[in-house]
């Protein structure tokens, strides 16, 4: 069960908090919704991996979580004991469910995302999206690493906002209004490693068929699912793209 919100409540909140630091906007959420009925869900790129710093800084029982697709790359899976080792602590890793993947990859095969934009979709909706849906299911509120300047989809993404596709609990974005720079700039003052792979040219880190570094001059996300047309990159986490925003060329998808 979530927290019953109240939407002028948490507007109130939103409209206070936008103008306040991203350690503020944490220690809000912590405050208003506990460790228990909240989570910090990253992918383990710079811009989550600071908010969950943030958040054990106010609370050192705060829920960590990350989902692992069974397709990253290794550096993650490197990077996962780096921060554990950095943080003294677990960090919780929640898997895909084992029917629907089984069922997805007999059907369709192991590497079905580059044939078309819905395979594409299916696959993140398996490995990502319903992970996510589980995850939750069990809480109040959830903090992600989401910035306005990631992508033009993300341009108008407040730092509070009331998340009705997942039963309308909080969704709390702190460093929404930061840039990439003051994030690098966070953790390095913070002492917490980046991953590996921002060493190697990656902008946007997710799975490894999936992911490759950038071109100096490339939006940061263009590594993200490279082989589609389109700007609009995304895995349904955040936004569920419309299989018309984006094609796979030599595809009718």
């Amino acid at each position: 069960m979530t927290v019953a919100l109240e939407l002028a409540g948490l507007e109130g909140a939103a409209s206070r908090l936008e103008t306040a630091t991203p350690q503020e906007v944490v220690a809000w959420a912590l405050q208003r919704f506990g460790a228990e009925r909240s989570a910090v869900v990253t992918g383990l790129q710079a811009e989550g991996v600071a908010v969950a710093d943030m958040a054990l800084q106010v609370d050192p029982q705060a829920r960590i979580v990350t989902i692992d697709t069974g397709r990253l790359p290794a550096e993650t899976y490197e990077y996962v004991d780096a921060l554990r080792e950095r943080w003294g602590r677990p960090i919780e890793v929640v898997h895909p469910d084992a029917a629907l993947l089984g069922e997805y990859t007999s059907s369709f095969g192991l590497n079905a995302f580059y044939g078309s934009m819905e395979r594409r979709l299916d696959c993140c909706h398996i490995r990502k999206v319903e992970p996510l849906e589980r995850i939750l299911r069990g809480v109040d509120a959830w903090m992600t690493g989401l910035r306005r300047s990631q992508s033009e989809r993300r341009a108008t993404t407040p730092v509070v906002e009331l998340d009705l596709e997942h039963g309308g609990i909080a969704k709390v974005n702190p460093v929404a209004s930061w840039s990439e720079e003051q994030v690098v700039a966070y953790l390095a003052a913070r002492g917490v490693p980046r991953h590996p792979l921002y060493a190697k040219g990656f902008r946007s880190i997710g799975c490894a068929p999936c992911t490759r570094a950038v071109a100096p001059g490339e939006h940061p996300r263009a590594g993200r699912w490279w082989w589609e047309d389109g700007l609009d990159k995304e895995c349904g986490i955040h936004h569920r793209p419309q299989i018309g925003d984006a094609r796979v060329p030599g595809s009718n998808a």
